[in-house]
C-alpha cells in the first residue's frame, strides 16, 4: 500500500473582467500538472518548489482581481490516496507520446540533419513536458522512456554513424607540448562535436595537427589519436561531449569562451541547457555540410565560423568582468 501523500491544494476564482489573465493562469496550472477536484479547486502532491509555484500564482491570480487561498492537507485514507493519485495517471499521455514516436520513425530516413535534429529537439521537449509532470510513474512511464531511448539510438544511427557511449573513466590531465605534430582521426561527415573539436584541436592544442576521416572507427590507424568514437583517445566522458572533454583534457576551462562553446555543442550533440547562438550555429552547419564536398573543407569553412563565435564570446566575458571590477 502506498504511504499517505501530503497534498497542496489551491482554491480559487479567477478574475471575470480580464479574459487573457484567467487563461493565462489556466494554461499556468495546466502545464504543472495540476488536477481537478471541482471548479476553482486545484491538486498537487506537496513539494516545496511546486507550493512556491502555487503560493506565486495565488498572489498573481489576487493582483489581477481573482481570490485564491493555498491549502496543504494529508490524505485521509487509503480510498482517498487512491483517487487523488488517480487524478495524476499519465498513461495517456505516455502512450499518446509513444505514438508520435511510432510516426516519427516512418519518416527519419528522408529527413536531412537539420530536420532530424529539429525533430528530435521537438520530442524531447514533448517528453521532458510529461516526466515533469508525471508524479507518480509507473509502468507506462517505463515504457515510454524505452522508447525514446529506442528513437534517440535510430536518430544517432542516421545522423551520426558510431555516435560514441559515454565511457566513464577518470579525465587526464595533459600537456600541449606532448600533443604536437599528430594525426588525429574521427568519424567522416562530421557534425557539430566532431567538426568543433577538430577546430579546438587545432586552434589550442595542435597547430600542425593532420586529420583522417574515417569511414569506420575500425579503419583507425595504431599511431593516430582518435576523437568522438568507441574507444577513441578522447571521447565522451560522463556527461561531457567530447569537446569539452578535450577542454578538460588540455588545462583550457579557465577560457570562459571555450566553457561557452562547450554548452553550445553540448547542447546540440546532447541536449541540455539551450544556447542562443546554437540554433544559427546548428543551421549554417547543415548548410555546409549540403555544400561543402568533404571534411577538410568543412572543417575550413565551420572554422571560419567557429573562430567568430569564439571571439563574440571571449569579448562578452571580458565585458561581464569588466562590469564586475567597476
Amino acid at each position: 500500500m502506498n504511504a499517505p501523500s501530503t497534498w497542496s491544494l489551491l482554491v480559487l476564482t479567477l478574475p471575470t473582467e480580464n479574459a487573457t489573465a484567467r487563461m493565462r493562469f489556466w494554461r499556468a496550472l495546466k502545464a504543472k500538472g495540476c488536477a481537478v477536484l471541482r471548479d476553482g479547486i486545484y491538486l498537487l502532491p506537496h513539494a516545496e518548489e511546486r507550493e512556491r509555484m502555487l503560493r506565486d500564482l495565488a498572489i498573481a491570480i489576487a493582483d489581477s482581481g481573482g481570490t485564491a487561498h493555498l491549502l496543504r492537507a494529508p490524505s485521509i485514507d487509503a480510498t482517498q490516496e487512491a483517487e487523488f493519485r488517480t487524478l495524476f495517471d499519465r498513461s495517456e499521455d505516455h502512450a499518446e507520446f509513444m505514438r508520435a514516436l511510432k510516426d516519427a520513425r516512418k519518416t527519419v530516413s528522408g529527413q536531412s540533419a537539420a530536420e532530424l535534429t529539429k525533430l528530435l529537439r521537438r520530442l524531447r521537449k514533448d517528453f521532458e513536458a510529461i516526466v515533469a509532470i508525471d508524479y507518480f510513474p509507473g509502468d507506462a512511464s517505463t515504457r515510454a522512456e524505452a522508447a525514446w531511448q529506442d528513437f534517440i539510438g535510430l536518430v544517432d544511427t542516421v545522423l551520426s554513424p558510431g555516435e560514441p557511449h559515454s565511457a566513464e573513466r577518470p579525465i587526464r590531465s595533459l600537456s600541449v607540448s606532448d600533443y604536437q605534430g599528430r594525426t588525429w582521426v574521427t568519424r567522416q561527415h562530421m557534425w557539430v562535436d566532431r567538426v568543433a573539436s577538430a577546430w579546438l584541436i587545432r586552434r589550442f592544442i595542435d597547430r600542425d595537427a593532420r586529420f583522417i576521416w574515417l569511414t569506420s572507427p575500425s579503419a583507425c590507424p595504431a599511431n593516430a589519436l582518435g576523437f568522438d568514437f568507441d574507444g577513441a583517445a578522447f571521447t565522451h566522458v560522463g556527461e561531457r561531449v567530447t569537446f569539452e572533454v578535450l577542454v578538460a583534457s588540455f588545462g583550457l576551462e579557465k577560457d570562459a569562451a571555450l566553457l561557452r562553446l562547450g554548452e553550445m555543442v553540448h547542447a546540440l550533440d546532447v541536449g541540455g541547457a539551450p544556447v542562443p547562438e546554437a540554433i544559427g550555429f546548428e543551421a549554417v552547419m547543415a548548410g555546409a555540410r549540403k555544400r561543402v564536398a568533404n571534411d577538410d573543407q568543412l572543417l575550413d569553412e565551420m572554422g571560419r565560423v567557429l573562430d567568430s563565435l569564439y571571439t563574440h564570446f571571449a569579448s562578452a566575458a571580458k565585458s561581464r568582468d569588466a562590469g564586475k571590477r567597476s
